[in-house]
Order: C-alpha cells, then sequence, then structure tokens
C-alpha cells in the first residue's frame, strides 16, 4: 500500500500573504512542515503542492519535492486532489502547510486512524482543549461519538455546557484520505453549514461522509496570522529544549 502526504501550500493568503515562506527558527514556515511529514515513518513520499514559484523554489533549495498546481485550486482539498491525479497512491494525507507544529508522530496516528479499518474513507485528528480556550472561534471544535466517529466541527464551544462544565476535544488541521474518497471530495459543491461556519470538513458531512478521529500524540499550532507564528516560534523553541 503506498501512502503519500501532501502539503498544499499557496502564497496568496488573506490575513498573512506570504505565510509559507514566513521565517521560523530561520528556515521557512513549509520546510518545517515538510521535515515532519519526512520523518513521519508511515508515509512513502512527502510533496509540497504550490501554484508559487517561489515557495517551489524553496522547496527545491531543501532538497524537497514539490509539484506545481493550478493557482485556481479553491480550497487545500482541491489542490491536493490535482497532485494526487499524478502522484499514485492508495492513501493521501492532507498535511496543512499552515502547521509547522505538526509532529510526525501525528502525522503516524492521523494514518493509523484510517488503516483501522478498511471502510474508513477520511481520518484526522483531535486533542482534549482546555475549556478556557473554548470561546475562541479560530480553535475548531469537534465533537466524537464514542466509536470515533465525527459528529460535528465548529467554530463555537461545543458541545454546549448546560448541565456543568463541558470536555472540549480540538480539531487538527490533518486528513487523510482513500484514493477514490479525494476525487469525490473535490468534486464536492459548497454547502451550506461549510459556507456559515467557514469549515470545508463539513461540506463531506452533509454529504453523508463519515469523519474518524484519532487521539492526536502532541497539540498543534495553526498559523493565520504573524501573531500565530511567533507563537509557533516560542513554542518550537521550548520543543526543541525539551528533546536536547
Amino acid at each position: 500500500m503506498k501512502i503519500v502526504g501532501i502539503i498544499p501550500s499557496r502564497y496568496a493568503s488573506v490575513r498573512f500573504p506570504g505565510k509559507p515562506l514566513a521565517p521560523l527558527r530561520g528556515r521557512p514556515m513549509v520546510l518545517h512542515v515538510l521535515e515532519a511529514a519526512r520523518e513521519a515513518s508511515l508515509l512513502n513520499r512527502a510533496v509540497v503542492a504550490t501554484d508559487d514559484e517561489r515557495i517551489a523554489n524553496a522547496v527545491r533549495a531543501d532538497g524537497g519535492d514539490v509539484i506545481l498546481t493550478s493557482p485556481s485550486a479553491a480550497s487545500g482539498t482541491d489542490r491536493l486532489a490535482e497532485a494526487a491525479r499524478s502522484i499514485p497512491a492508495d492513501i493521501y494525507v492532507n498535511i496543512q502547510g499552515d502547521e509547522p507544529m505538526m509532529s510526525p508522530a501525528n502525522i503516524d496516528r492521523a494514518v493509523e486512524t484510517i488503516l483501522a479499518d478498511p471502510s474508513r474513507e477520511i481520518a484526522s485528528l483531535a486533542i482534549s482543549l482546555p475549556p478556557d480556550q473554548a470561546s475562541d472561534p479560530n480553535v475548531v471544535k469537534v465533537v466524537i461519538a464514542s466509536n470515533q466517529r465525527a459528529l460535528y466541527f465548529s467554530r463555537a464551544p461545543i458541545p454546549f455546557p448546560r448541565a456543568g462544565e463541558a470536555s472540549y476535544w480540538k480539531h487538527l488541521g490533518i486528513y487523510v484520505y482513500r484514493a477514490a474518497t479525494l476525487s469525490r471530495l473535490a468534486a464536492l459543491p459548497p454547502s451550506p453549514l461549510e459556507r456559515r461556519e467557514s469549515l470545508e470538513q463539513l461540506r463531506w458531512l452533509e454529504a453523508g461522509y463519515e469523519i474518524w478521529i484519532g487521539q492526536a500524540v502532541s497539540d498543534s499550532i495553526g498559523v493565520d496570522t504573524p501573531e500565530d507564528l511567533e507563537r509557533a516560534e516560542q513554542a518550537l523553541g521550548m520543543r526543541k529544549e525539551a528533546v536536547s
């Protein structure tokens, strides 16, 4: 079975233009993501998919694998599906290019989650979230059934703590798809819930797909703003010190 990790990476971010190349501990952020993908034991190959030559050149200069995709790709999943057409595999892992804290162990855990049952088509990860962080709309929450299936994702604090304090799960930005499923997902039109919450995975739930959630080994930080980059800089520094 061939498992390929693809890192969709675009230059034209609305809130943080050029963020894949923003320096993080002296290296472009996208290279930190690529390094983690290369170290994941369950991936046969790790590729950056981008529509920008500046990003492509930075990856090539680091000895990385890169594929150029169309600038018209509407989402990371669309970019992934386009790249997948020229990279045959059985399973594809969508590793967000703005998640520099995504660890190799997390990537492997996400793959293990889909491999646990051949009927699973999509997998992702979540980690326990302190209640005082649940109201942050930039932190996506997921409600999970007892069998690991995602019930709903939201920027709101779900479940609502009507009968005492609730426990929350933070969704991490990584997805694993079987090849046939990925091509079908890319053909789906935007859905009402997706538009309301600005969460692409709700499109899949509305279309009847099931998303299976593994428990992350460690937390991650999604970088959407320069302030997020500063937080990632500090967190990576603490992680390096803990390892050394």
